[in-house]
C-alpha cells in the first residue's frame, strides 16, 4: 500500500467536489488508481476520456506507482 497525492481537473474536480487528496491505495499502476477512484467516488468519465500525468509529466496509464507521487488525472477541456 502507498498514499499519493490525486489532483483532479475540470469535469472531474466538479464531479469529486475537491481539488485534491491524499489517499492511501493498493493500486500498482495508474490506470488501476483511476479505476478505483471511479469505484469509490462514482467518477462518470472513462479511462480513454482521460489524461494522467504523474509528477507533473504526462504518462501511460500503466504507469507504476509509488509512495508520494503526486497523480493528476486530466479530461478534455470545452471551450471555445
Amino acid at each position: 500500500m502507498s498514499t499519493v497525492r490525486v489532483r483532479y481537473f475540470a469535469a472531474l474536480r466538479e464531479e469529486r467536489g475537491v481539488p485534491e487528496e491524499s489517499m492511501a491505495t493498493v493500486a500498482a499502476d495508474a490506470g488501476a488508481l483511476y479505476d478505483e477512484l471511479r469505484s469509490r467516488h462514482g467518477l462518470t468519465l472513462p479511462r480513454d476520456r482521460v489524461r494522467v500525468a504523474i509528477n507533473d509529466e504526462f504518462a501511460p496509464w500503466t504507469s507504476l506507482l509509488r509512495e508520494g507521487d503526486c497523480v493528476a488525472f486530466l479530461p478534455p477541456v470545452a471551450g471555445g
